[in-house]
């Protein structure tokens, strides 16, 4: 991301929800693309290369496991490190710094998650699908901005903020469930390892060390310790995010003093017959800059493409492919797994945020935005929020092992997620006028 002095503040937010708009079109085409292959000559190919085992390291020390799980366990650890970063810069920094702001969303978000999981247990109690009772309860942030931005200046920034902040209060419940409640059998022994290096990423937090590479190189160690323990490992991904440091450089006044020396070199270059004294004053530049920068920052920002561009669509193209015969969609809306996540995702969102917004408004807990369509703009976001694309299908994984059960939920999460999107875009296109993306 490039930022300039002439910036808003909001600057940041704005090029966030531009590429999370982008992503969401990858996604989308990702998930379509894996359906047409499923259903296709290629489904075969398709879902054996998936299952084909790759294996990483020595014959006695190695990782074996099918490309679906690398994707899922591997590619999706930096998609966790990242939701780890941005949870952290929220906390720190953004919507959800102080109490008062941090209310709404956080409000929003937790009514979000609770009754679409009631609902879903509505359907389920008592049923072997009760496992999955998580699945309804995420957002996928990259579809709900995506379907924003298409509506343009109807859609104030003050809304694009708080469906973001939402959105992660969002991804963060979601790490909680999944640490707490899809955890298989523990090892001692490799959870002690990962408790080592948690130990080593603490101290050189607290120590302010600030090179990303031995952030990462311990990290990685740590993911193989948390993947041999038991405890999901994806889970290490937002470990790791939360301890990298998002303090600036202590020694502020020393790097400015030597960046308005690079400013000054570059200036007398132009007139200098010294033909290295540009390139030496652009590294000394550079090098000020670099090392202003905190580490979060930094690497948040290199992160950010990769996995909005890359490892969000092949996640998606590997999770999101399912036969869908008219004998094979029949049976799945016959599931009340299917009808539980549908519903979840659907109505319970609405619901969620919804009731639990406006009880808190009305008792006084929090103070809604100044605008005469706020209600309007809450419920068109709350449906939005019912697009729960990407971390629904992660959670289906990990809630079930038989294909038949992943099949009826992915039926539910395309349906529950499709008529959420549509009905926020067209709610809220319908009800307010272009012009307001700057109140």
């Amino acid at each position: 991301m490039t930022t300039n002095s002439a910036q808003s503040p909001l600057s940041p937010i704005k090029e966030f929800i531009k590429t999370e708009s982008f992503s969401g079109i990858l996604l989308m085409v990702a998930a379509v693309l894996a359906l047409i292959v499923a259903n296709s000559p290629l489904a075969e190919f398709y879902f054996q290369s998936l299952q084909t085992k790759l294996t990483v390291g020595l014959t006695d020390a190695n990782i074996s496991k099918p490309i679906i799980l690398w994707i899922n366990d591997g590619l999706m650890a930096i998609f966790f490190l990242l939701i780890g970063l941005e949870i952290k810069r929220e906390l720190k920094y953004g919507e959800l710094s102080t109490f008062q702001s941090a209310l709404l969303p956080v409000i929003a978000a937790f009514g979000g998650a609770v009754v679409p999981g009631l609902i879903f247990f509505g359907f389920n109690m008592g049923t072997e699908y009760v496992d999955g009772w998580a699945i309804a309860i995420a957002t996928d942030i990259a579809f709900a901005i995506g379907v924003l931005a298409l509506l343009g200046s109807r859609i104030p920034i003050w809304a694009k903020v708080f469906l973001t902040a939402v959105a992660v209060v969002d991804d963060l419940i979601a790490v909680l469930v999944i640490a707490i409640f899809y955890t298989s059998k523990i090892s001692v022994t490799a959870l002690g390892v990962a408790g080592v290096t948690l130990v080593i990423l603490l101290v050189m937090n607290f120590s302010n060390v600030r090179s990303l590479f031995l952030y990462l190189f311990v990290g990685l160690v740590l993911w193989v310790a948390v993947l041999k323990s038991g405890v999901h490992a994806t889970i290490a991904g937002v470990v790791l995010g939360f301890l990298i440091p998002a303090t600036p450089h202590k020694n502020k006044e020393q790097l400015l003093i030597k960046l308005q020396n690079g400013v000054n070199m570059l200036r007398d270059s132009f007139t200098s017959s010294d033909k290295e004294a540009k390139e030496t004053a652009m590294h000394m530049i550079e090098g000020s800059v670099e090392k202003m920068e905190s580490p979060l920052h930094k690497l948040e920002h290199k992160l950010h493409p990769m996995v909005a561009y890359f490892i969000m669509p092949v996640f998606a193209f590997a999770n999101a492919g399912v036969a869908l015969s008219a004998e094979q969609f029949s049976a799945a809306f016959s599931s009340t797994l299917t009808l539980g996540i549908l519903f979840g995702l659907f109505a319970g969102k609405q619901i969620g945020i919804m009731l639990s917004v406006f009880v808190s408004h009305k008792l006084g807990v929090i103070k809604l935005p100044d605008s005469e369509r706020v209600w309007t703009i809450f419920y068109g976001i709350a449906c939005l929020t019912g697009i729960g694309f990407t971390m629904s299908l992660f959670i289906s994984g990990l809630a079930f092992s038989d294909a038949q059960s992943i099949e009826y939920s992915k039926v539910g999460i395309f349906v529950g997620s499709l008529f959420s999107g549509l009905l926020g875009y067209f709610f809220l296109r319908s009800r307010l006028k272009p012009g307001l993306e700057e109140n």
